[in-house]
């Protein structure tokens, strides 16, 4: 890595880490003002937890020496006086963890204990992340996949999967076992959406998390090269399009366009692209980016009709 590298994964870092205020502000305003608080410091200790118990245990069996392609041996405590490189990587990759971390704590908002709460991030943190990231991203020294998922060929640039689809499958096994919140759905049937505290507070904390995701793409790259301006604006242009999609999709089926929509459609349309986004042209990012949007509306009404019940999302 060159200086300017190391400059840019850093700086990457500082806009991931800031995502973490993003996810706060819009798990705040979409709660009930009486859980607030109960939202705010869960995402502050599981983000804590997270950096210590990635870089304790977590970074050694993602990216550490493979055993057989399946969990990583070594580079556990990682000395951080050590290689500089390795350092930065790990710094970016622990906002990394905090982020499928926190993504937990938005789905199970309003339900709960908090100690519960914290083991469920430890187990994400030291089991389900970290080891199916070393089967997508690990590396051999000579620069081939270690990982058995990445010998296949897969590909995940930037985490639309390894981070957030991760961190949402961990989120759904929770609220299915934990259950909706009381009053969720009626007797008849029904759902029945509860009114968020302060939607302008949850939509500045989508705007936040939009510029986060420019370094958690941008970054993705590892090194400041001619590839990154375009990862940036597929970034900017899926999440554009996402949010249009929800918008206009909940015009065409609800017969006015919803906030809620294009809130939840401007991350879907990022989670989507994240995946390719060093890869697509920018007519690829914006329909995928569209894609994204409208599997947020049809996913949220398909977890109503099975009466679950997550907070962000519905």
């Amino acid at each position: 890595m060159q200086a300017v590298d190391y400059i840019w994964v850093i700086a990457c870092a500082f806009l991931v880490f800031f995502m973490q205020a993003g996810f706060m502000c819009v798990e705040a305003g979409m709660t009930r003002s009486k859980n607030n608080i109960s939202v705010a410091i869960k995402n502050l200790t599981d983000l804590c937890l997270s950096v210590l118990l990635f870089w304790l245990v977590g970074y050694g069996l993602m990216f550490g020496a493979s055993a057989s392609g399946l969990i990583g041996t070594s580079e556990f405590a990682l000395a951080t006086r050590g290689a500089p490189s390795d350092t930065a990587i790990l710094f970016f990759q622990a906002m990394f963890c905090g982020t499928a971390a926190t993504i937990l704590s938005g789905a199970v908002a309003e339900r709960g204990s908090f100690h519960g709460y914290m083991v469920m991030t430890v187990v994400t943190v030291v089991l389900v992340y970290p080891v199916f990231g070393h089967w997508a991203w690990a590396t051999n020294p000579d620069g081939s996949k270690a990982g058995w998922l990445g010998a296949f060929g897969y590909v995940d640039f930037a985490g639309s999967t390894v981070v957030h689809a991760v961190g949402g499958a961990v989120a759904l096994a929770a609220i299915v076992v934990i259950g909706p919140r009381e009053g969720r759905f009626l007797a008849s049937g029904d759902a029945r959406r509860f009114n968020g505290s302060n939607l302008p507070l949850a939509m500045l904390g989508i705007l936040f998390l939009w510029l986060g995701w420019f370094g958690f793409n941008g970054g993705s790259a590892l090194a400041w090269g001619d590839e990154v301006p375009g990862i940036l604006f597929n970034t900017l242009a899926a999440g554009a399009t996402g949010a249009l999609t929800g918008l206009l999709i909940s015009f065409l089926r609800e017969g006015k366009p919803a906030v809620f929509y294009g809130m939840n459609g401007a991350l879907g349309g990022l989670v989507a692209v994240t995946a390719g986004c060093h890869i697509y042209g920018a007519g690829a990012a914006f329909l995928v980016g569209s894609i994204g949007g409208a599997v947020v509306f049809f996913g949220d009404k398909f977890l109503e009709r099975l009466r679950i019940d997550d907070v962000v999302l519905s």
